[in-house]
């Protein structure tokens, strides 16, 4: 069974000024990386779809959403928080960054799809219940993850977040969801300076010291997350992937290489075969220098398809 692309042409268009570093351009050299590696040759493309306020609802609180929507500048740029801004264009492609998940959800959960990835921006993982932040307006998992247990009924769903920042806002949302394991790992001291002590019992949170490398991020994996996701049984995984602990991103200093990538995602689908039915969602979420992103993300859509 061939795997999803879910995508949009709207995503490009939110920018939040020349120098900043969630780019339209990261979507690009994603796109244009992963055809010439012949990796879309195994996927099917999907564009996303816009998320209703039912969807929103059931991740975020209803007056934020409210209070974003009248937010959206007619021009210029207008700043929600000292380094996210929306543009004209903003609130369609958070709009449709949050419908990717869901589509992706129903997909997956309806056979149409093995795994899927959603090529969306902007990312969601700081987005909290009631905030904006870090680059993000909605929670595009944690909408995804509502979907699959609110209207699909799942009992089980596992999130995993690899970006080199901690995901306060799916911790924010889904903290104390006995539904929901979510498992991450992130720098310590980086933004946005929390995630060190886990706030709920559903959580495994990691924090790396700088410099930490492959080995201890895999030994994190190996000792913490496999574990827990084993236990848990999940029904369905989904990936917060960030790819800006690669070497090459100045965002933070983890030191990780495609290799790594490719490794986790091995390792997370070994889970999804024996739990799940292979069956994963993965949303883009960080990763700013564009070659290292289009690098890391085809080592991680290529063991996520079955193409390796």
């Amino acid at each position: 069974m061939l795997s999803a692309y879910i995508t949009h042409a709207d995503c490009a268009r939110h920018e939040m000024g020349a120098d900043h570093p969630e780019c339209p351009e990261r979507l690009g050299a994603i796109n244009d990386h992963l055809l010439v590696k012949g990796l879309l040759d195994y996927m099917v493309p999907y564009d996303a779809p816009l998320a209703t306020l039912a969807q929103l609802g059931r991740a975020h609180a209803s007056n934020y959403v409210n209070e974003l929507i009248d937010a959206a500048p007619k021009e210029g740029l207008r700043a929600i928080d000292p380094d996210t801004y929306m543009n004209p264009h903003t609130l369609n492609a958070a709009l449709r960054a949050a419908g990717a998940a869901v589509e992706a959800t129903d997909l997956v959960l309806g056979g149409q799809a093995g795994t899927a990835f959603c090529s969306v921006r902007p990312p969601g993982h700081h987005a909290e219940r009631s905030a904006a932040m870090g680059f993000c307006f909605f929670n595009n998992v944690a909408v995804g993850i509502r979907h699959a247990l609110d209207v699909h009924g799942l009992q089980r769903v596992a999130l995993i977040d690899f970006d080199v920042h901690h995901g306060n806002g799916s911790e924010d949302i889904l903290r104390g969801d006995e539904r929901v394991l979510m498992c991450s790992i992130f720098e310590k001291g980086l933004y946005p300076f929390n995630g060190e002590s886990a706030v709920g019992d559903n959580m495994v949170n990691i924090g790396l010291p700088s410099r930490s490398g492959s080995d201890a991020f895999r030994e994190a994996v190996t000792q913490h997350w496999l574990p827990a996701l084993d236990a848990f049984a999940p029904q369905l995984i989904y990936i917060s992937a960030g790819f800006d602990a690669h070497r090459e991103d100045d965002m933070g200093n983890l030191g990780l290489v495609e290799a790594d990538y490719e490794w986790v995602t091995r390792q997370l689908m070994q889970i999804a075969n024996r739990h799940c039915q292979g069956r994963v969602v993965s949303c883009l979420e960080g990763g700013y220098v564009l070659s290292p992103l289009a690098r890391s993300v085809a080592a991680h859509v290529r063991v996520l398809i079955g193409a390796d």
